[in-house]
């Protein structure tokens, strides 16, 4: 069973530091795992489409409507969205401002979008093993008192998320853009 410990355990056991038995655990090595976990596990989520991680949702508008341009509805982020992606539409209207998006399309938005995964079971285990590298690759320095290891996790880090990348491309569909009226009107 996969754990938030775990998963920084691996990011210490790369760095070459002492397992933790909590994130609370009274030493430097849990405090700097506490401290990097959660903004690793965030930006990771959003640097790529992970399958595991994508919901759907069906937005109503919201009662406030922008004060202006572009006209029309706003939309409220999902309350777990870490990043809106490309609406399946035919346009290209909207824009995307703070946790709004701004669009003239009409009720209600059907959007995808990449969920805040908290729970390492719903996590991909590439995805753990990336995160494990971006954690070792956040402590390594602090760990350790030398950047020298920094390079070699780096490249792991690399390695992994093209592993990660070829795996999820061949578990969907390839993601083609929607046509855009933009490019379309120059034909």
């Amino acid at each position: 069973m996969a754990s938030e410990v775990g998963i920084c355990n691996r990011a210490i056991q790369r760095v070459g530091g002492t397992r933790i038995a909590s994130l609370a655990d009274a030493t430097k090595t849990a405090r700097e795992c506490s401290t990097a976990y959660e903004p690793s596990r965030d930006a990771l989520l959003r640097i790529y489409n992970w399958s595991f991680a994508i919901g759907r949702a069906s937005l109503a508008a919201d009662t406030v409507v922008p004060t202006f341009d572009p006209p029309g509805a706003q939309y409220t982020f999902p309350a777990n969205a870490q990043r809106i992606l490309i609406p399946n539409r035919a346009d290209c209207d909207w824009i995307i401002e703070g946790r709004k998006i701004l669009s003239d399309w009409t009720a209600p938005l059907e959007l995808r979008y990449i969920k805040q995964i908290t729970d390492p079971n719903e996590m991909d285990s590439l995805f753990r093993e990336a995160l494990a590298l971006k954690i070792a690759l956040a402590i390594c320095e602090a760990i350790t008192g030398s950047n020298n290891k920094q390079a070699s996790i780096r490249q792991d880090f690399i390695d992994v998320i093209a592993e990660a990348k070829r795996t999820n491309g061949i578990e969907k569909l390839a993601d083609e853009p929607p046509e855009c009226s933009w490019i379309t009107v120059r034909s």
